[in-house]
């Protein structure tokens, strides 16, 4: 069932377009990644640009230290779509740092201490349930330039 405005049309190719509230995947318009990511310039303030079942899709810009947190209840999933993302974990086994080049994913498995850092501009996306704070549920004093939140919409 083709329609003028399918993405196999001439008149839609080449045009990104970035779903708004959530809906992408579900019934409304693919999300163009790169344009999510220039639509805003703030560090470690994450935009959702989908929501897959109870679970947020987010992406973020992010450069110098997170803030050593906790998810107790959920793992968080990074996928570098471009930079270098490195995680210290907090292990019952000691600490331990995880580089990830542009191109790699990591899942952080719920309970542990971690703290994500980028010595360069970075551009993640992360995955974890809808209403997850960015500091987890406990977490140390938060720098200025960390937002603290469950996800920006974009706009």
């Amino acid at each position: 069932m083709a329609s003028s405005d399918s993405p196999s049309s001439p008149s839609s190719a080449g045009k990104a377009v970035v779903a708004v509230g959530g809906r992408a995947g579900r019934g409304g318009e693919p999300v163009s990644l790169p344009v999510a990511l220039a639509s805003f310039s703030a560090v470690w303030s994450p935009r959702i640009v989908a929501t897959v079942n109870d679970y947020d899709v987010r992406v973020a810009k992010v450069e110098g230290e997170h803030v050593w947190h906790v998810h107790e209840g959920t793992d968080e999933f990074f996928l570098v779509l471009d930079g270098e993302l490195h995680i210290a974990l907090r292990e019952s086994a000691g600490e331990r740092t995880v580089v990830l080049p542009k191109g790699s994913a990591f899942t952080v498995p719920r309970g542990t201490e971690h703290k994500p850092y980028a010595p360069v501009r970075t551009e993640i996306l992360v995955l974890e349930p809808s209403g997850t704070l960015s500091v987890g549920d406990r977490h140390d004093d938060v720098p200025g330039h960390v937002d603290v939140t469950t996800g920006h919409a974009l706009v």
